[in-house]
């Protein structure tokens, strides 16, 4: 059986740069600049044409794979969002809000959205051998954890052993591995939608801060499914943002090596 080569050295030669679309880094920066977490929102209604543009934002998330392995539910029925306002502990972040969406990762998905990606892929017409060889063997040997996970102590075992002598990947290994994974690429798109609402000219706030187990009987979600954050989105109201932003001196944070 011939090795599948997906990552492969780059050739050693000048590479010019490609002709990218064109952005405007200022307004980008004021709409990082101006997003807060907002804890009390005005009655303000989000028109449902931003609400769309939002969710599709988020969808555009760079994500694991490409594998896409999340949900948005997006609760506009009025007893659901009670019951998930009080999920949330009542808290005025979500029971002032004009609109809550629910960011779910879904690790039980993988295989699914795996042969979506394999038929999306065979329909061009000048698919790449190697992304098509990747999507064959490479994610299933990486996200396959095997029935009720038996193949966990395996690949611990078998990524460790060879982790010994060259770079090897080491995650995701179990179903709390799988967990992390679909939290990455989730959160990911959070950040999407939350910069999106910002752009658009409304506030959010992400909660963790909820009871994951009502929130997904809620949403009749399966047992697979994690929640990652629930958030909230609506006009920020006056004294709605508790304070200056503050964050610590970036030296503890960011290094250079």
């Amino acid at each position: 059986m011939s090795k599948v080569k997906i990552f492969q050295p780059v050739e050693q030669k000048k590479r010019e740069a490609a002709v990218a679309p064109t952005t405007d880094s200022a307004a980008f920066h004021a709409v990082v600049d101006s997003r807060r977490s907002v804890r009390v929102y005005a009655d303000d209604p989000i028109p449902t044409e931003v609400m769309d543009a939002c969710l599709d934002a988020a969808l555009k998330a760079p994500n694991s794979s490409n594998l896409q392995a999340w949900e948005m539910h997006h609760v506009v029925d009025p007893k659901k969002k009670a019951a998930l306002v009080e999920a949330c502990l009542s808290q005025p972040a979500a029971g002032t809000a004009a609109e809550l969406v629910v960011f779910v990762g879904r690790p039980d998905l993988w295989k699914r959205n795996n042969d979506w990606m394999l038929q999306a892929l065979k329909r061009l017409d000048n698919a790449p051998k190697s992304a098509l060889q990747y999507y064959k063997k490479i994610t299933p040997l990486a996200y396959d954890q095997g029935w009720m996970g038996w193949r966990t102590p395996f690949k611990w075992a078998i990524t460790r052993w060879r982790g010994l002598s060259r770079p090897y990947p080491r995650e995701p290994i179990g179903k709390w591995g799988m967990r992390m994974w679909v939290h990455k690429s989730t959160s990911l798109a959070c950040a999407h939608y939350m910069l999106a609402m910002r752009a658009h000219g409304f506030d959010t706030c992400p909660m963790e801060g909820m009871d994951s187990a009502r929130v997904k009987n809620i949403l009749s979600l399966p047992r697979q499914a994690v929640i990652t954050m629930v958030i909230s989105a609506g006009k920020r109201a006056e004294g709605g943002v508790y304070g200056e932003r503050m964050r610590f001196d970036s030296s503890h944070f960011i290094h250079r090596h």
